[in-house]
């Protein structure tokens, strides 16, 4: 990446004490911004003493980090206004966001996108009111805040996002402030892998800016504790190039500016020469606050993490130290007796089109839509149902494949997998890229590119962050991963669903592109692996988010997984689970009819049912490709048990589409819900994961005491794959047995019928522990047989 470096006067070289007076001026203003957004409810430039009215009720906050984070901004603007740079701006330490909400109210962009919070002392009441206050703004840096795209509620993703908002973003300057506490996670631990990955002509630069404060809450922090030489050299074995600046407890603020500003030209000049800088920051945490009360140390300690003065409003002694400490500030020099910030001030700001707080990035604003293929092109012929045979995601790789093609010099699509995107039968992507990597290769290696449109490293952690990080900056991507170990990034994929919600509800931010996950060797087909890799509960908790952003998606073949994937990555502002196994399957749907399924989500096959003009008996509904194939199955062992017995097939896709209208807008309305189900038809259900997230989805329905849902209820093993369907009743001999149990004008011959269906599970029983394998009529199974 080249820093724009177009006149003299931008030129790095040794800060002038007038600019760095500036830096100071703008630092203690945001300073003081911070400190009142966390106590103060009215007298906002002190124009009178003190008093207990004038403070909160409630003190909540996070002083501790604030002061860093302001520094860093402070001298990143001046690094902007000199060079012209396009930064990005991701705080790790979230938590301190007073400091991002007063970053952008001194250059202006708050009161531009929040207009009832002007440039005057309204407006800074205002500000400082609403901070953390009911009916107000998060004290986390939430989707109001102008510039964020990382909230830091929950640490340790920081520099992933940092990272994925790099690629495919050349000239871009991704700063990004790790807190020591949060290089304490895992995710974080694995983020300073990002060298290896980033490619130094396609993508932009990351510059961590490592703030070592010395604390997290309560304890110390371990990287502020290692001995210098051992920090640096951690850093240097991932690819970086650490410059260290630090202010000591105590030390002259003028000094620090100077270390400081000398330190970011340096990393801004190696960044010029393609290399992979970072600062290590050391102050102490909660710098200029309050020194220490009651016979504490705060400034420098855990007690300065989040209020330090905490009983300011009720305690005078407390009031007095409050109003000493922002006085310290000297706000009669940083604002105007207006309340607008003063011309030393307002000088510092980068012009408007390079703040930090105003970047279009952040906002949703620089998206390129994808170019997508005809997916007619990839279906499969399908001429009769449940004949054909086909690895469905080996299909989606040929479309992922010219997905990518099609958009290679908009280079605004990639793909992430834990070092399983072949093992997924996605491997067609390779024949038109690589996998991306920056390290030495050796012979043996295939399919490394420094520019690879795949993106594979061991950590769901990293695939999930990186993969973020893209899409809040307006790409698109698909996260493909086996489906137990999605769990790993349950919480990851909570916050970013929170964001998303939050963000639909702010008017200047747009919609990104939707998050999108293809959980394949899911619970049904890792028969291989055995218990540990067999999970189908991370639907489940999608579904507990928000129904506004929340989806699932159960194709049942090929053809149905072209239109889901395609329709995915169509969609902005979701979260969308998409489950498909890799084994080879039946197919049952042509293109035509599988396009015309997928819209509605949910429909009657009336070419596998048996029903009547007067109805059917039973309901056999299915969710996912093997419970299908076990439903269709059934239908045969019911045909061949009871010929007459009258069968209506129900297949889901959208999953979302049984629940009530009121609580998904996918959802059917009650009419349309019996119109399939009916109301008082038994429903056998085989379904792909946990039995009850049915039962949670339809238990307002009319007619759900009839439903009976078999799906994974943790019985599971190394074993053969029909196997794993007997060991949690979806097979279909327990399906059928359980359709006849509900049909009242069988139960004359149920005893005879369901010792029938009882043998054949006993005779598999006793073949796959003879042979290893299953039963020679399941392995040669089809529909219509």
């Amino acid at each position: 990446m080249t820093v724009n470096t177009a006149t003299p006067e931008q030129q790095l070289g040794p800060a002038p004490e007038a600019e760095l007076a500036r830096v100071d001026a703008w630092w203690r203003a945001a300073n003081y911004l911070s400190a009142g957004q966390i106590y103060l409810l009215d007298n906002p430039l002190l124009a009178e003493p003190l008093a207990p009215e004038h403070l909160k009720p409630r003190l909540l906050g996070h002083w501790g980090t604030v002061p860093g984070l302001t520094l860093t901004y402070a001298h990143l603007n001046r690094v902007i206004r000199r060079t012209s740079a396009d930064v990005l701006f991701v705080a790790g330490p979230g938590h301190g966001a007073a400091a991002l909400n007063a970053a952008s109210w001194l250059e202006g962009t708050y009161s531009e996108f929040h207009t009832a919070i002007g440039q005057d002392t309204d407006g800074m009441r205002a500000l400082f009111r609403q901070f953390s206050f009911p009916g107000g703004v998060s004290s986390h840096a939430s989707p109001h805040v102008p510039g964020s795209i990382h909230e830091g509620g929950e640490l340790g993703y920081s520099l992933a996002h940092a990272t994925g908002a790099a690629l495919d973003n050349p000239g871009l300057v991704v700063a990004c402030v790790v807190g020591d506490g949060e290089a304490e996670t895992g995710p974080l631990a694995a983020s300073w892998h990002a060298p290896a990955f980033l490619d130094p002509d396609g993508d932009g630069v990351v510059l961590p800016i490592l703030h070592v404060n010395g604390y997290k809450i309560a304890n110390p922090t371990v990287l502020s504790r290692l001995p210098k030489a051992d920090l640096h050299g951690l850093l240097r074995g991932h690819g970086w190039e650490p410059i260290e600046v630090e202010c000591p407890l105590g030390a002259d603020p003028a000094s620090v500016h100077e270390r400081y500003a000398a330190a970011l030209d340096e990393g801004f000049e190696r960044i010029a020469d393609r290399a992979h800088p970072m600062i290590v920051l050391r102050t102490p945490k909660g710098w200029t606050g309050p020194s220490e009360f009651d016979g504490h140390r705060l400034e420098g300690t855990w007690r300065a993490h989040q209020v330090p003065l905490p009983g300011a409003r009720r305690d005078p002694l407390q009031l007095a130290q409050l109003e000493r400490w922002l006085r310290s500030y000297r706000p009669e020099e940083l604002f105007t007796a207006e309340g607008a910030p003063a011309p030393l001030v307002r000088s510092q700001r980068p012009r408007a089109e390079l703040r930090m707080s105003g970047t279009p990035r952040a906002h949703g604003l620089t998206q390129r839509d994808l170019r997508l293929p005809e997916v007619a092109d990839y279906a499969l012929e399908v001429p009769v149902p449940g004949q054909v045979l086909a690895e469905s995601t080996r299909v989606l790789g040929a479309y992922l494949r010219d997905t990518l093609v099609l958009n290679a010099e908009e280079r605004n699509l990639l793909l992430f997998s834990p070092d399983e995107h072949a093992s997924n039968r996605l491997d067609a992507t390779f024949e038109v890229t690589g996998r991306r990597w920056q390290l030495p290769t050796e012979s043996g290696d295939e399919h490394l590119a420094g520019d690879g449109r795949v993106l594979e490293v061991l950590s769901e952690h990293l695939c999930q962050g990186w993969l973020e990080g893209y899409l809040l900056t307006g790409r698109h991507g698909l996260f493909s991963t086996y489906e137990a170990f999605a769990h790993l990034v349950d919480s990851m994929v909570a916050q970013h669903a929170k964001w998303v919600h939050t963000a639909a509800g702010v008017p200047w931010r747009r919609p990104v592109p939707s998050l999108n996950y293809l959980l394949t060797s899911h619970v049904w087909r890792q028969d291989h692996n055995g218990a540990s890799h067999q999970d189908p509960g991370f639907i489940d908790h999608i579904l507990s988010k928000r129904a506004e952003v929340a989806r699932v998606y159960l194709p049942p073949d090929a053809n149905c997984l072209l239109q889901v994937t395609d329709h995915c990555l169509r969609s902005r502002g979701l979260v969308n689970v998409i489950v498909a196994g890799k084994q080879p399957e039946y197919q049952y749907l042509g293109h035509d009819a599988a396009r015309a399924h997928c819209a509605q989500g949910i429909g009657i096959w009336e070419w596998a049912g048996t029903e009547s003009v007067d109805g059917a008996d039973v309901v056999l509904a299915c969710a996912g490709d093997v419970p299908t194939q076990e439903a269709l199955a059934a239908v045969g062992v019911l045909r061949g048990l009871v010929p007459d017995l009258r069968i209506r097939v129900v297949n889901v896709v959208d999953l979302t589409r049984l629940a009530a209208r009121e609580r998904h807008p996918h959802g059917l309305t009650d009419r349309d819900y019996t119109a399939i189900f009916t109301e008082d038809t038994p429903v056998i259900f085989a379904f792909h994961g946990y039995p009850w997230l049915i039962h949670e989805l339809t238990y307002s329905r009319p007619g759900h005491e009839h439903l009976h849902v078999h799906g994974f209820s943790e019985n599971g093993t190394t074993t053969t794959p029909f196997d794993m369907c007997v060991l949690n009743g979806i097979d279909r001999f327990q399906l059928a047995l359980a359709a006849l149990e509900r049909v009242p004008r069988v139960a004359g011959r149920l005893g005879n019928l369901r010792q029938r269906l009882l043998a054949e599970l006993d005779r598999h029983h006793d073949h796959i522990r003879r042979t290893g394998e299953d039963l020679p009529e399941i392995r040669a199974w089809r529909w219509g047989r």
